[in-house]
């Protein structure tokens, strides 16, 4: 079963840092272009980082530019998103997403997603 399951998230302070993990089953990310994404309450899913196949590329929401670092392991199949100097304006739900590269980086051409992982920013 192709499965990506998403990890790390939590509750922390305006200031703080998580990283998320994002590994997957069933199916070797090698070959995938994985985009991390997020959605808070009331707004529409959001693309927050993605990355190529090699993890040579990688692009961010200006949103996030210089605070959030995405990065990948492929022999251990895991993409991971560090996350520092959190904002309350953070706080979403993170999905992590495989998709065909060369595609867009966006939700409608995303193949798989995992479940996603809370992220909460609050003092």
């Amino acid at each position: 079963q192709l499965q990506l399951v998403e990890s790390g998230g939590g509750s922390v302070q305006p200031g703080g840092s998580l990283r998320l993990s994002c590994a997957a089953s069933g199916f070797t990310l090698t070959y995938y272009a994985i985009g991390w994404f997020r959605q808070a309450p009331g707004k529409e899913r959001e693309g927050v980082s993605c990355t190529s196949p090699s993890g040579g590329i990688t692009n961010y929401a200006d949103s996030v530019k210089g605070r959030f670092t995405i990065s990948r392991d492929n022999a251990k199949n895991t993409v991971y998103l560090q996350m520092n100097s959190l904002k309350p304006e953070d706080t979403a739900v993170y999905y992590c997403a495989a998709g065909i590269w060369g595609r867009p980086c966006v939700p409608d051409d995303m193949n798989y997603w995992g479940k996603g992982t809370l992220v909460t920013v609050s003092s």
